[in-house]
């Protein structure tokens, strides 16, 4: 979709927001902090987060992905078939990195209640996963596409 430099750092960033906006209440949630935290709190740990993200996508996970997906044999002019094996490529590598930052957070904030690192991980990925994948194909991928070809592809100013 995105065909210039510009373009692609706009998507980037439109689906890195939606997915760490999403995935961040997420696992606030499910680590029971929403109320334990300030407004002011919860919105510096989500733009830390974004920060993280965005840079983990651009630098390493983006091109491994792109690199994967397309030495992957299958028939590259079918572009949903394209979107969705490039999404899943993402997917995985977002949740395998960012739920090391995960457990760095959460160790560092409420320690780890005596699991072993890997076990710890190893869940984190899970419970990830199980709502990242689904949010990336069904929800935030075409709304980000939807979005970025509305405002951002027909804006001559943006290429």
């Amino acid at each position: 979709m995105p065909t210039t430099k510009k373009e692609s750092m706009y998507f980037g960033m439109m689906m890195c927001g939606g997915m760490v906006l999403v995935m961040t209440v997420y696992n606030m949630l499910m680590n029971d902090v929403i109320g334990h935290i300030t407004l002011a709190e919860g919105i510096l740990n989500l733009v830390i987060t974004f920060v993280v993200a965005m840079a983990v996508e651009t630098f390493f996970v983006g091109p491994v992905a792109k690199k994967v997906a397309f030495s992957l044999p299958f028939d590259k002019s079918k572009q949903l078939k394209v979107v969705l094996i490039l999404s899943s490529c993402m997917v995985i590598g977002m949740v395998l990195c960012m739920s090391v930052y995960g457990l760095i957070t959460m160790s560092l904030t409420k320690g780890l209640d005596g699991e072993p690192l890997l076990s710890s991980y190893a869940l984190i990925v899970m419970k990830n996963f199980i709502v990242a994948y689904p949010l990336q194909l069904l929800i935030m991928g075409p709304l980000v596409r939807g979005l970025f070809m509305k405002f951002v592809k027909k804006n001559p100013a943006a290429a």
